[in-house]
C-alpha cells in the first residue's frame, strides 16, 4: 500500500481520536455528568445515532463532503508526509492533560495557514457572544431558577419533564457541534468520500465515541465538573441549549471553521460570573482565577498551533 495512503488514514484515525476525545466533551460533558447512573451503552447509542444521521445527511446533500462545505479552502495535499501526523499526536498529548485546546487551530491550520486569521476572528467573536449571552441569561434566571436547582433535588415528577428535554437539547447541540467539527477530522480524507470511505470512517468514529463514553469523558471532563452545579440535569439542559443556539448562529453565519472550544469556555465563564454575582453579590478571587486560567489554556493551545505551523513548514522544506 502507498505510504501516503497509510499516513492519510492514520492521520484521520488520530485526528478522530483527538477531536472526539477533546472537543466532544464540550457538548456531551454535561450530558455525561447528569446521567452518570445510566449505562454508558445507552448514552453511546443515543449520541451514535445522531452522529450517524448528521454524517450521512452531509455526505448525501454535499456530494460526498461530510464537512458541510467547510473544507472548501483546505485542499487535500498531493501526498502526505510523516509530519502531517504531528498535529493530532500533539493534540492527543494535550488532551490527556485536560487542556481545552482548539482542534480547529491545531489541525486545520497546517493544511492552509493563510486561513488562520479568519478562524481566530470568528472564534473570538464566538467566545465574546457566548460570554455575553451567558451573563445576560444567567443574571436573569440565577436568582430564581439556578438558586432553586442548587438548593433542591429534582423530584420524580420533575424528572419526567427534564429528562426528555435534556436529551433533546443535547441532541440539538451534538448535531450543531458535529457540523462544525467534522472538518477537523475529515481534512485528512478526500473532499468527496465514496460509499466505502463513508462506511469505514463512520465505523471508526463510532468506536472512538464508544471509548469516550466507556471512560466517562476522560481528563477534559474535569473542566465541566469544576463549574457550579453542572451535574444537575436541569442546569445541564439550559447550558446545552444555549451552547447549541450559539453554534447554530455561527453555522448559519458562514462556512469558515471556528473553535467550538472557545465558544464553550466563553459560555461557562459568563455563566459562572453571573451566578456568583446574583447569588453572592460579589466575585471571589477564586472565580476570577478560574475564568482567566481557562482563557489562558485556550490561548496556550492557539500558541502551540501557530508554533507547530512553523515547525511543519520547516520540516517540509
Amino acid at each position: 500500500m502507498d505510504s501516503s495512503l497509510i499516513i492519510m488514514w492514520l492521520g484521520f484515525a488520530l485526528a478522530g481520536y483527538s477531536v472526539v476525545g477533546n472537543d466532544s466533551i464540550q457538548t456531551l460533558g454535561t450530558f455525561l455528568s447528569s446521567n452518570e447512573k445510566r449505562s454508558w451503552l445507552v448514552l453511546w447509542f443515543f449520541a451514535a445515532s445522531i452522529l450517524t444521521a448528521t454524517m450521512i445527511y452531509g455526505w448525501y446533500h454535499y456530494s460526498g463532503d461530510v464537512s458541510y462545505g467547510r473544507l472548501s479552502k483546505y485542499p487535500l495535499p498531493a501526498s502526505f508526509a510523516w509530519y502531517y501526523l504531528l498535529p493530532p499526536v500533539v493534540l492527543m498529548a494535550l488532551t490527556r492533560t485536560g487542556i481545552p485546546v482548539s482542534t480547529s487551530f491545531m489541525i486545520l491550520t497546517f493544511f492552509n495557514p493563510e486561513n488562520l486569521g479568519e478562524m481566530v476572528k470568528k472564534s473570538v467573536y464566538g467566545y465574546a457572544l457566548a460570554f455575553i449571552v451567558a451573563i445576560v441569561v444567567y443574571l436573569v434566571i440565577s436568582k430564581l431558577v439556578e438558586k432553586y436547582f442548587i438548593e433542591t433535588e429534582p423530584s420524580r415528577r420533575e424528572m419526567q419533564f427534564w429528562v426528555p428535554l435534556q436529551w433533546l437539547s443535547t441532541g440539538f447541540l451534538w448535531s450543531q457541534w458535529l457540523i462544525q467539527d467534522f472538518a477537523n477530522i475529515f481534512v485528512y480524507l478526500p473532499r468527496s468520500l465514496s460509499g466505502t470511505g463513508l462506511a469505514i470512517s463512520l465505523s471508526l468514529l463510532l468506536l472512538l465515541l464508544a471509548y469516550i463514553f466507556y471512560s466517562k469523558g476522560g481528563a477534559i471532563q474535569s473542566i465541566v465538573k469544576s463549574k457550579t452545579n453542572t451535574v444537575d440535569i436541569r442546569s445541564a439542559t439550559i447550558i446545552d441549549f444555549l451552547y447549541g443556539l450559539v453554534l447554530y448562529f455561527f453555522k448559519e453565519l458562514s462556512n469558515v471553521p471556528m473553535s467550538t472550544t472557545w465558544v464553550f469556555v466563553g459560555l461557562l465563564a459568563g455563566r459562572e460570573i453571573a451566578i456568583h454575582l446574583r447569588l453572592e453579590q460579589k466575585l471571589s478571587k477564586k472565580i476570577g482565577r478560574m475564568v482567566f486560567m481557562d482563557l489562558g489554556k485556550i490561548f496556550f493551545g492557539l500558541m502551540i498551533s501557530i508554533l507547530l505551523v512553523f515547525v511543519i513548514q520547516f520540516l517540509s522544506r
